[in-house]
């Protein structure tokens, strides 16, 4: 069995970690450089950078903050936000980035994942999809969770697998910052219909949380964000307990392992 990956999240806005809930009511969570060492230090599995409000300010991401972040730590690390050409995907790989996480303009031209999956190789290429439960049906949204589309978040993440994604990060915007627990019944209908990586995202509270998405998906990583920014679990206690409740944990690897 595959260990299973633990990837606190930065979402970067004003070159400041923010967390809110339901994707607004945002909050300052501190300096992202700052916040990458201690979870580099504590034993992360990963780090996912995400610049929330480049693709609705209509700009790329920022590619001096992810510098700075990516030598200021060892782990594997994935950007994401205003990713739209492979120009920027050439930079950000330039400058620290191990992966890239295409949302909003892999909806809007859905070529760019094949693209960036033919140029860098799959392993370096994350499709995020950010869903609301909508009357039924899971509605995927663009622009940092601001626009419905009229995609459903099964059909897309079937067809973004196809494209070429390495890997797909989830994260339900009703679950997101509630602390109430992941989308469980929705991971579990992925995996069945998926054989890439999935990552899930939205609504770590506690550590029974991240439990129980191990123990009743075939997810490969849990995100979290404000439960690990305000120390409200550590993550090498979180590990200490997965692995009393016999899930297998990642060990933290440096990029020169990869």
């Amino acid at each position: 069995m595959l260990k299973k990956r633990i990837i606190p999240c930065l979402d970067i806005k004003d070159g400041r970690t923010v967390k809110g809930t339901n994707f607004v009511n945002l909050r300052d969570a501190g300096d992202p450089v700052a916040l990458a060492e201690r979870y580099n230090q504590e034993g992360a599995d990963e780090l996912v950078f995400l610049d929330i409000s480049a693709s609705l300010e209509n700009r790329q991401t920022l590619v001096n903050l992810v510098n700075e972040v990516g030598k200021a730590i060892n782990i594997p690390f994935a950007v994401g936000g205003g990713i739209n050409d492979l120009h920027i995907v050439y930079k950000l790989l330039q400058n620290g980035a191990d992966k890239v996480s295409v949302n909003s303009a892999g909806l809007k031209n859905p070529e760019l994942i094949t693209e960036i999956a033919k140029a860098f190789g799959e392993q370096c290429l994350i499709v995020a999809i950010d869903a609301r439960y909508v009357d039924g049906e899971w509605i995927v949204h663009s622009h940092g969770g601001t626009r419905p589309t009229e995609r459903l978040l099964f059909e897309w993440a079937c067809e973004v697998q196809e494209l070429g994604a390495g890997e797909i990060l989830f994260t339900s915007m009703d679950h997101d910052g509630t602390k109430n627990g992941f989308a469980i019944e929705a991971l579990k209908k992925m995996n069945q219909m998926l054989h890439i990586p999935i990552v899930a995202s939205g609504g770590a509270g506690t550590i029974q949380h991240f439990v129980d998405v191990f123990e009743q998906t075939d997810v490969s990583a849990a995100l979290a964000a404000s439960v690990f920014h305000f120390q409200e679990i550590e993550i090498v206690n979180l590990k200490d307990q997965l692995n009393n409740a016999g899930i297998p944990i990642r060990r933290s690897m440096q990029k020169s392992q990869i």
